[in-house]
Formats: C-alpha cells, sequence, structure tokens
C-alpha cells in the first residue's frame, strides 16, 4: 500500500496527539490522579500507536503499544501515577518526537529501538519501580569506544597543504567536535568554537561545509582540519570551554592522507548500484502482493512502507487550518472583484466612444474598497493563534526546574492573540531564550528567595496582547532583577567600555549591554548559561521582523522584557516622503507626529541638532545625509519633520515634503543587493516607480 500520499496529514496529526501528551503529562506530574488526564493520555497514546501501525512505522507502533500497557494499569487503578512514570513517560515523549522529525525529514523513522525506554516501562508493569538509568549519548559512545574521528575525503589543494605544515614542523590535527543533544543553537555554537581555534591555527578543512555548518545543515557533529603550533590538549580544551560541546575527539596527522583511489570510488559505486537494485527488487515485489490483505502484510514485512514510496523530505508545515467562514469572506471579494473588473471593461469602452468618464471613477473607487476587504480577509486567514508556539515553553520549564533544582512555575496569558504566520515561525526561538534567561539568571536560589520574603516557587510570566497595530508580547520574572553595578563591572572588565563612559551611563544604557553579542553576566558556563549567545540573537531576530525589544527591571523585585511586534509583514500603510528627487515610505506604526519646525527653533546639543517639543528633547535626523541624497535642499524658514518613535526613544527624521499615506507591498530585496540596514525592503509605485522603505527602528 502506498501511504506516501497521507504522510503530511500523519505528521501533522501526529505534532498534534504529541502536544496534547505533553500537557497532558504536564498536569498528570501535578494531580496522579486526575482520571480524566489519564484517560486523555491513553487516548492520544492509542491513536498514535494506529496511525503509526496504518503507516508502517513499526518501532515508533511498538513504543506507543507499551505506553498504551502502562496507562491500561493506570486506569484500572492497579497502578499508581510516581514521579519516576512520569519521567519516564516524558522520556517517551521525546523517543516520538524524534521518531516524528525523522519521519518529517526522511520519510523514515529511523533505527532506533528505543529498548531502554520499553524496559523501564515494562519494569512498572511488573511492579518494579525501575531507576531511570542515564543513556549514553552517540557522542559519548563515540568517544568511548576509541573512534577519534570521522574520515572526511580530502581535497588535492587541502593534502598538499597538509605536507607543507609537516615540512615546516607544523602540527596538524584532525578531530571532531559532538554538541550536546540538547543544544538550542547548534550553528551559534559552532561558530563560537571557530572563534576559538582562530588565534590557535588554520582551519584548512570542514565537514559539513561553513556555509552548511552557518546554516545548521548538520547534525550534531561536524569534522575539522586544523595546521596549529599549538599542543593537541590546549586545542581540545578550547573546543570543551565553549558551553554545551559534549566532546571533541581527534589525533595528530603526522603523514598527508592518501587520495581516495579509483577502486574504492568504484566500490562505493558498486554498492549503490547494488543498493539501486535491492530497491527495485523491493517495489516488484511490493506490487505484486498489492492486492493481499493488509494485516498479513504488516505481520510479514517488518519494513515501514512510507521510506520505498518516498525518498525525498516530504513537503510539510505548509499548511495553515482556515475556518471555512474566512474562506467564505475570501470566496465573495473575488466575486466582488470579477465585478468590478467587468465593470472597469464597461466603463473604458465608454471612455473610448466618448461618453462621460463618471461612471470610471466610481467603478475605480468600487475597486479600492474591494481590494482593501479582500486585503483584510487574506491577512485573516494568514493570522495564527500564537498558542501553537508556546504551548512547548510549559514542557521546558519544567525540564529547567529540575536541572537548576530550582522551583518555578510559568503563567500564560493571551495564547490565542494572533499573529501573521510568518512572525509565528521565527518568533519561538526568541521566546525560548528568554524563558530561560528568566529561569536562569532571573529567579534566585531557594535561601535568597527566603531571605527577602518572597515565595519559594518563583514565578515567570508570559503575556500576550494586541496593542492597535503591534502584538506585544511580555515575559517577566518574580526574581532577582538586572544588577546593573554587576553589568557594568562585567562591562569593563571585558573592555565593553571605558571608565569614563561607565562614570556617564544611565541604567537603561547598562541594561542594553546585555544585548551585545557575546556578553554574558554568567559567573560560570553552563549548558543553560552560555557565552552571551542569547540576547543579542533575540534582539537581531525581533528586529529583523520589523519589532523591537526594550527591557523593564527593577533590581530584588524582577525584570520585564517586552517585545513589539507588527501584526503582518506583508502589507502595511505608510506615508510617503520625498527626499530630492526621490521617493521614500515611513510604516505609519512608527510614526507619532509629523511637525513644521522654525529653523530658529533647532538648538544644539553635544553638537548635535535637536528640538524642544512638547516637554521633550528629540534629536533631528537628517535623512538627507544618512542616504546622501545628490543635489543641495532648497532654503526654507522651516523644516517638515517625521517624529518617529522606537520603545521609549524618539527621533525627527527631516524630510523636504511630504507625499501622503498610501498602503504598500513590501518587497524583499533579497540577499544579492548589499544595502543600508536603515532600509529594510522596497515597494512597487502605481507608476511603476520603485521607492525604497525606510527603517526607523533602526534610525532610532
Amino acid at each position: 500500500m502506498d501511504v506516501s500520499q497521507y504522510l503530511e496529514i500523519f505528521i501533522e496529526e501526529s505534532k498534534e496527539h504529541l502536544q496534547s501528551l505533553s500537557e497532558q503529562l504536564l498536569i498528570l506530574e501535578n494531580e496522579p490522579e486526575n482520571q480524566d488526564t489519564i484517560n486523555e493520555i491513553f487516548r492520544a497514546a492509542h491513536s498514535l500507536k494506529g496511525m503509526a501501525g496504518t503507516m508502517g512505522y513499526k518501532r515508533m507502533q511498538n513504543l506507543t503499544h507499551n505506553m498504551e500497557n502502562v496507562f491500561s494499569e493506570v486506569r484500572s487503578g492497579k497502578m499508581k501515577t510516581t514521579p519516576n512514570l512520569v519521567d519516564t513517560l516524558f522520556q517517551c515523549l521525546d523517543a516520538l518526537e524524534t521518531y516524528v522529525d525523522n519521519i518529517q525529514n526522511t520519510a523514515d523513522e529511523g533505527t532506533e529501538d528505543n529498548e531502554n525506554i520499553i524496559k523501564l516501562l515494562n519494569a512498572f508493569l511488573n511492579g518494579e519501580e525501575a531507576v531511570q538509568e542515564e543513556k549514553p549519548s552517540e557522542e559519548n559512545k563515540t568517544a568511548a569506544s576509541g573512534v577519534s574521528y570521522k574520515s572526511v575525503k580530502l581535497a588535492d589543494f587541502e593534502r598538499h597543504a597538509i605536507r607543507e605544515a609537516i615540512e615546516k614542523g607544523l602540527k596538524v590535527y584532525a578531530f571532531t567536535v559532538y554538541v550536546d543533544a540538547n543544544c538550542l543553537l547548534k550553528a551559534a555554537r559552532a561558530f563560537l568554537v571557530f572563534k576559538a581555534l582562530e588565534p590557535l591555527g588554520e582551519i584548512i578543512k570542514s565537514d559539513p561545509s561553513v556555509q552548511d555548518i552557518e546554516d545548521e545543515k548538520f547534525d550534531l557533529e561536524f569534522s575539522l582540519y586544523l595546521i596549529s603550533a599549538e599542543p593537541f590538549d590546549k586545542i581540545v580544551a578550547a573546543v570543551k570551554n565553549v558551553s554545551e560541546i559534549a566532546d571533541c575527539v581527534g589525533e595528530e596527522i603526522t603523514s598527508v592522507p592518501e587520495a581516495a583511489t579509483e577502486e574504492t570510488e568504484t566500490s562505493d559505486s558498486t554498492e549503490e548500484q547494488e543498493k539501486d537494485t535491492k530497491e527495485t527488487q523491493n517495489d516488484t515485489a511490493k506490487n505484486e502482493t498489492q492486492n493481499a490483505n493488509l494485516p498479513a502484510k504488516a505481520e510479514g514485512d517488518n519494513k515501514p512502507q512510507a521510506p520505498k514510496t518516498s525518498k525525498s523530505k516530504p513537503v510539510v508545515n505548509r499548511s495553515v487550518r482556515v475556518d471555512i467562514e474566512k474562506l467564505d469572506v475570501l470566496m465573495n471579494l473575488v466575486s466582488e472583484l470579477i465585478i468590478a473588473k467587468n465593470g472597469l471593461v464597461s466603463a473604458s469602452a465608454g471612455i473610448e466612444t466618448g461618453r462621460n468618464d463618471q461612471g470610471f471613477h466610481e467603478q475605480i473607487e468600487y475597486l479600492e474598497r474591494v481590494t482593501t476587504n479582500l486585503h483584510e480577509s487574506v491577512m485573516k486567514v494568514r493570522m495564527m493563534p500564537i498558542e501553537s508556539v508556546v504551548n512547548k515553553f510549559p514542557r521546558m520549564i519544567r525540564d529547567l526546574s529540575k536541572k537548576l533544582d530550582k522551583k518555578m512555575e510559568l503563567y500564560m496569558t493571551g495564547e490565542d492573540t494572533e499573529l501573521d504566520r510568518t512572525v509565528i515561525d521565527e518568533i519561538g526561538d526568541p521566546l525560548m531564550h528568554l524563558l530561560r534567561n528568566s529561569a536562569d539568571h532571573g529567579l534566585e536560589s531557594a535561601e535568597i528567595r527566603a531571605q527577602r520574603g518572597k515565595p519559594e516557587v518563583g514565578s515567570i510570566f508570559l503575556d500576550a496582547y494586541q496593542d492597535g497595530n503591534n502584538v506585544v508580547i511580555e515575559v517577566r520574572d518574580d526574581g532577582n532583577g538586572i544588577d546593573v553595578e554587576k553589568v557594568k563591572k562585567k562591562a569593563l572588565e571585558k573592555g565593553n567600555i571605558t571608565e569614563e563612559q561607565a562614570a556617564v551611563m544611565t541604567d537603561k544604557d547598562v541594561i542594553d549591554l546585555l544585548f551585545r553579542p557575546s556578553f554574558s553576566t554568567a559567573d560560570k558556563i553552563s549548558d543553560v548559561s552560555g557565552r552571551g549567545v542569547g540576547l543579542d540573537v533575540v534582539k537581531s531576530k525581533i528586529e529583523a521582523l520589523g519589532g523591537d525589544i526594550e527591557v523593564k527591571s527593577e533590581y530584588g523585585v524582577g525584570s520585564t522584557f517586552i517585545i513589539r511586534l507588527p501584526l503582518t509583514l506583508a502589507i502595511i500603510q505608510a506615508l510617503m516622503v520625498q527626499l530630492g528627487d526621490e521617493k521614500y515610505a515611513i510604516a505609519l506604526g512608527s510614526i507619532q507626529t509629523l511637525e513644521d519646525i522654525p529653523v530658529s527653533d533647532i538648538k544644539y546639543v553635544h553638537a548635535k541638532e535637536v528640538i524642544h517639543l512638547r516637554d521633550s528633547v528629540i534629536p533631528l535626523i537628517r535623512l538627507r545625509d544618512v542616504l546622501q541624497i545628490p543635489g543641495e535642499p532648497e532654503k526654507k524658514d522651516s523644516i517638515t519633520v517625521v517624529v518617529v518613535k522606537k520603545g521609549d526613544k524618539l527621533a525627527g527624521l527631516v524630510v523636504d515634503n511630504l507625499i501622503g499615506q498610501l498602503e504598500i507591498v513590501i518587497k524583499s530585496l533579497g540577499k544579492y543587493i548589499k544595502i543600508n540596514r536603515v532600509i529594510s525592503g522596497a515597494t512597487i509605485l502605481g507608476d511603476g516607480e520603485v521607492a525604497l522603505i525606510i527603517d526607523a527602528n533602526a534610525l532610532v
């Protein structure tokens, strides 16, 4: 049976069941006797078992079958829910997620049987309170088994470089770096490894390539060839000093590795041919038995069916579930659009025959109304509740609570707040960083909380709500708050600021230091607190989405990180302005007011132009200078200022003329045009002219 056509449905439904399992297990941990939760978990495991069996994923089916057996006993009251059982069930959940991820990427569940988890489940069934054994990770297994490094094919010029290095008396090392299985940002950790090795020698080969590593197109390991004058122990120490690096194993190369011979290449191709022949035979056998009934076939064939039918990566996560009413509105508007088109054709024919063009203008207005409504409807279809991102965080906080040995609770509100699908896909990582930051840096230890008279259990809050054309997400905690003096001291130690700068810095300026790359206040490096890869990633990700982040903190009371994001990234209302002969767009969302300021009102602070407006001192930014517009501005008695806001900061953008408000479609400039980051994209105007969009956030 060809099941590849059902792959996308299987993956989507499996993810829903896994999310339901995660939520119910968290409830079960706190309420072991909750019968509704026990029934819900049993149902989810049963559904997953049936789906996996139908698709031919035997390993996944076996694991869920064993989970079902355990819950059958719990439901009937023959077995009690214990903390050890819940921990084992969370291990099952992780294993199932790995299966689904494998299926999503390769249409194959993989070769891991998870026998250790199944043994634990059976031990519970036999009435034994099994002690959880730490499963050795792949990295440690590799290191323990004495395998030094993964073999890497070298090009001629790379072997030549190794030969030259050995002749010059330098050392050449080949080694494989293993990243921790729980690492959230593999590419960032790899980047830090490369950074650590830079001063120690020259990397002549990386497998996968540097570009693939940058794009996170690698598993949990990568191999390097390094030419260095330093001892190997120093190289290994530098690599292991990077947090979330599990191991680094390798050896010194004393002779030039041989080139791949024709013989080995031939044997490789022979293997490929054999593999292709086997696959062809399998497919033929499958076609011959297609008329046999399915249960008999399933018993006789232990291999999953999906991998045979689909070798390419399945297309998933490209669908959005839409309310049928929204589609009805869309359909209605498309029919209105056709009526408007017919009206325009009729009106244009009338103008050609010399009739009055009043009807033509009416049809244009009608078309404008329809397209505006159509835009709003399509935007609603693209909207998704933020719930799909945040529902994985309670489990993460539970795991962090155990890892950090701190009692903490996550409270979430506004999960039904809707955001554009493109924003939803990108916002998960930044929020995860902020929550980990609150759990590790924010919340104090139990002793300090007791001294301060705070409850033993720390609270972390994640609140989302709509505010005008923006969605605001707040991550706050009742922890330590930001120790401004400690941050200042660290910045001075690292040379980020000078003594003179430190003396005049406000608390807000000091807090902004936390968003600098590779800045961290952690006293010791752990797998939760890294080397400052976190808040800088958060800031750049959010600003890339057209949003901004600000921090409010009170020492000893807690911190709040406030993220503002645009509702959609595709179509925005903008103010069109003129600079010389060029037109530019500024998003209305960031504009506070438009002002006509007499030139005599311009003042100077630290040799920079400012204006005093309604009790605020606002710095002026002359866009002509920033964008290097050719020609001289016209001499006038007053200047036109567009006052923009980012967080609580204001700035006045000086423009030549205001053109008016326009609904614009944002077009990306792509990766090929290297452009100043004050430009966030472009739009095509009605006359076909291209206008650049100014990023007010970056300017401020």
